[in-house]
C-alpha cells in the first residue's frame, strides 16, 4: 500500500521478533487481542515510576497528575468517538463490563414481557448478560438469522419488532464471521419504533472509524486490548439522557455524592458508574494507543488489512476442502474456517508449532456454530503490523497440516 511502510511499524512492536519452537512468530489471532506498541508500554512505566497515586481523591501534587491523566484520556475516548461530552464517557474493564452494566442498568427499567432484539453471530458476553437478568424478570430474547454469506436477515430483523420491544444489542462486527453489520441501519429502524441500541464495537473500533453521534448510537462499547491499548480497560459510551436516568451498576468510593446510614447520593456523569479505584495506570496509557493509531490512520490500517485479507482469502481457497465461514463483501480482516473433516483444535496445535498464532474453538460465540452446524473454527485475523509474507507463511503451514492430517 502506496506509503504505508509495515516494516517500519513492526519495529514498535518488539514481541513481533521473537519465535515459537524455533520459528519466527506469525501472530494472526489480533481478534482475541491486539498486540501493543513500544510507546504504550512505555507510557505503562513511566506512569508508575513518575505519577503513580489513587485520582480524585488526594489534593497532593502526584494525585492531581494522575487524575489530570485519566481525564485526558476520556477527552481522548470522546474526540476519538465523537461523543458530546464526556460525560458520556465511562471507564469500565472491558467491553463485557460495559454491556454488564447496561443490562444490570438500563434493564432496572424492563418488566416482565419486555423483549430485546439480539442476532445470532453475537459473542456470549452479549448473550449471558441478558439472560441473567432474565433471572430475575421474564425478558423474551428475540434473534435475528443470517444468510447464507453470513449477513443478518435484515427482512427478519424488522419483523421482530413489536409493542414489547424494549432493546436491540448487536454487534458492529462479527469476531468470528468478521460480518461488518449494517448497524446504521438497524438503529433508524429501531428508532423508528422508539427502541435504543446498543452497539458492541469490540471488533470494530480498531478497524473502522466510529462516530457514535453519525451512528446515532445510545450505547457504543469497546475494550482497550483490541486496540493496541493495555488489558484490563473498556469504555461504555451513552447517551447523556439514558446515563442520567440509569441507576449506579456498583456501590462504592468514588460514585458517591453524600452518604449516611440513612441515605446515600450518588455523584455527576460518569462518575456514579465507576465506584472503586479505576486502572488508572492504563487507563492514561491507552491515551498513547488511541494516539498512535490516529498516527498511523485508521482508514490506512483498515486498507492494509483488507489487501491481506483478499490476498490471504484467495490463496487458502485454493487448498483442497477449505470452508471459509462468513463470506460477506463488507468484513473485517476475520477469516474463519475449516479444512474437510479435520478438528479446528488439530490444525491450530500443528500450526502452533509451526509457528503461527491462531484461535480454534467455538470463539464465545456457541449460537453462532449452532446455526452453522459446526462445533468450531480456525480463526486468522490481521492488524496493523501483519505481512504478506506472515500471509504466505500461514498459508504454507496450512498446506503442510493439511497433507499431515489428510
Amino acid at each position: 500500500m502506496n506509503g504505508y511502510d509495515v516494516k517500519a511499524l513492526r519495529r514498535d512492536f518488539p514481541i513481533l521478533d521473537r519465535t515459537v519452537y524455533g520459528k519466527p512468530l506469525v501472530y494472526l489471532d489480533n481478534t482475541a487481542t491486539s498486540q501493543t506498541p513500544r510507546c504504550v508500554v512505555e507510557a505503562i512505566q513511566r506512569m508508575y515510576y513518575n505519577n503513580k497515586a489513587n485520582v480524585h481523591r488526594g489534593v497532593h501534587s502526584l494525585s492531581q497528575e494522575a487524575t489530570d491523566m485519566q481525564e485526558a484520556t476520556r477527552e481522548r475516548v470522546r474526540r476519538f468517538i465523537n461523543a458530546e461530552s464526556v460525560e458520556e464517557v465511562v471507564f469500565t474493564r472491558g467491553t463485557t463490563e460495559a454491556i454488564n452494566l447496561v443490562a444490570s442498568s438500563f434493564g432496572d427499567f424492563l418488566e416482565n414481557g419486555d423483549e430485546i432484539i439480539l442476532t445470532v453471530m453475537e459473542h456470549h458476553a452479549n448473550i449471558v448478560p441478558w439472560q441473567l437478568l432474565g433471572r430475575h424478570k421474564r425478558i423474551t430474547l428475540r434473534v435475528v438469522p443470517i444468510n447464507a454469506v453470513g449477513e443478518l436477515d435484515m427482512e427478519a430483523f424488522r419483523s421482530l419488532f413489536n409493542e414489547r420491544t424494549r432493546l436491540v444489542s448487536v454487534c458492529h462486527v462479527s469476531n468470528v464471521l468478521g460480518t461488518v453489520n449494517p448497524v446504521r441501519d438497524i438503529i433508524t429502524e429501531a428508532h423508528g419504533h422508539g427502541v435504543p441500541v446498543l452497539v458492541d464495537g469490540a471488533q470494530a473500533i480498531s478497524h473502522i472509524k466510529v462516530d457514535v453521534r453519525e451512528l446515532d448510537a445510545d450505547f457504543y462499547v469497546f475494550s482497550s486490548h483490541k486496540m493496541y491499548g493495555p488489558a484490563g480497560v473498556g469504555v461504555l459510551y451513552g447517551k447523556r439522557h439514558l446515563l442520567q436516568a440509569m441507576p449506579p451498576y456498583q456501590g462504592g468510593g468514588e460514585m458517591i455524592g453524600h452518604v449516611s446510614f440513612e441515605n446515600t447520593t450518588f455523584a455527576e456523569l460518569p462518575f456514579k458508574f465507576e465506584a472503586g479505584t479505576p486502572d488508572f495506570v492504563d487507563i492514561a496509557a491507552f491515551h498513547q494507543a488511541i494516539d498512535y493509531m490516529e498516527e498511523v490512520g485508521v482508514e490506512r490500517i483498515a486498507s492494509h488489512e483488507q489487501e491481506l485479507l483478499q490476498y490471504t482469502t484467495g490463496k487458502l481457497m485454493a487448498i483442497p476442502g477449505m470452508r471459509i465461514f462468513g463470506t460477506s463483501p463488507h468484513k473485517c480482516a476475520v477469516i474463519s474456517f475449516l479444512i474437510g473433516k479435520e478438528h479446528h483444535y488439530d490444525i491450530g496445535m500443528l500450526l502452533d508449532k509451526m509457528g503461527i498464532a491462531v484461535r480454534t474453538g467455538h470463539h464465545c460465540a456457541q449460537p453462532l456454530m449452532t446455526s452453522l452446524g459446526i462445533e468450531g473454527t480456525v480463526r486468522a485475523s490481521f492488524a496493523m503490523y501483519n505481512t504478506f509474507e506472515e500471509a504466505d507463511s500461514f498459508v504454507d503451514a496450512l498446506r503442510r497440516v493439511s497433507a499431515m492430517l489428510g
